[in-house]
């Protein structure tokens, strides 16, 4: 999806920017002063998922929310590189390019393993992970899903017939249903502007195929950086026994539950969410 085509009632238009760090030209949200805060999306989704968090971080912090490569408005320089490690490292990267040296990393779903994942790359004083996607598919789904992923990422034209057949507001509505989190009318219209491009569909199938997590999942007990991880309870997705489990894995891992809503929580209640962020937030820059 071309930055240029970003449509004009879209999340933070106007703090919107490009840089080109390599090996992509990242699209990213840059609001706020104090210290950085670096902001990660699941796949399928971008940085207009943090919309209604950043106003409640930004008077404190400065976000730096980017679209993950090939996903949103980001343009992807090496299709090879969307995995899990490659992505930890073109963000250190990234954060080279824009001088700065993130407080702590706040990510959603898949975005919240990147986060831990940076933790082997950069030094950050704390992680954050909300709903948090830290399991693995059960029985023959473990073995057949990463396989398909593959199969439709290298598949040329798939992308344009996802972003065809799945770009309709009937099934953007069933799919947001589906994780708990039905969203508002204009919630729902800005994930049919991403499932509509084929060029935002191939990055996430793409991530999805490289996407390893054997290695992370090992490591969380040897994770000493200090984490929060927040669940709730409607999520459909990821249910919460995946953070409440990696939670107790870790030497320090803090848990927390919001009973309500679904895998959208910080779009849905993102004051519930800032209300256990922000002390957390302050304990890791110093009170």
């Amino acid at each position: 999806m071309d930055f240029d085509r970003m449509p004009p009632d879209w999340p933070f238009r106007e703090r919107a920017r490009r840089v080109a760090s390599r090996p992509h030209d990242w699209c990213l949200i840059d609001e706020g002063a104090g210290p950085a805060l670096l902001l990660l999306h699941g796949a399928g989704g971008s940085g207009h998922s943090f919309r209604h968090l950043i106003p409640l971080l930004a008077p404190r912090y400065r976000v730096i929310v980017p679209d993950l490569p090939g996903q949103g408005f980001t343009r992807s320089g090496a299709r090879s590189r969307y995995g899990i490690d490659a992505m930890a490292e073109d963000l250190v990267t990234l954060c080279t390019t824009l001088d700065i040296a993130p407080l702590a990393a706040i990510g959603h779903s898949a975005g919240a393993a990147l986060a831990l994942r940076l933790t082997d790359f950069m030094p950050l004083d704390g992680v954050a992970g909300i709903n948090a996607a830290l399991g693995v598919f059960d029985g023959a789904a473990g073995v057949m899903f990463p396989i398909l992923a593959r199969v439709l990422a290298v598949t040329p034209f798939i992308p344009h017939v996802v972003a065809r057949l799945w770009g309709n507001p009937a099934t953007v509505a069933k799919l947001l249903t589906a994780t708990g989190s039905p969203l508002d009318a204009e919630g729902q219209a800005q994930y049919l502007t991403l499932v509509r491009d084929a060029a935002h569909v191939d990055g996430t199938l793409g991530m999805m195929a490289q996407w390893r997590l054997d290695d992370l999942m090992t490591r969380l007990p040897e994770i000493v950086t200090p984490t929060l991880l927040v669940a709730s309870g409607g999520d459909l997705a990821v249910p919460a026994r995946i953070s409440r489990e990696a939670a107790a894995r870790m030497p320090a891992a803090d848990y927390a539950e919001i009973p309500r809503h679904g895998h959208l929580v910080h779009e849905e209640a993102a004051q519930e969410v800032a209300a256990l962020l922000l002390p957390w937030l302050a304990a890791r820059a110093g009170g």
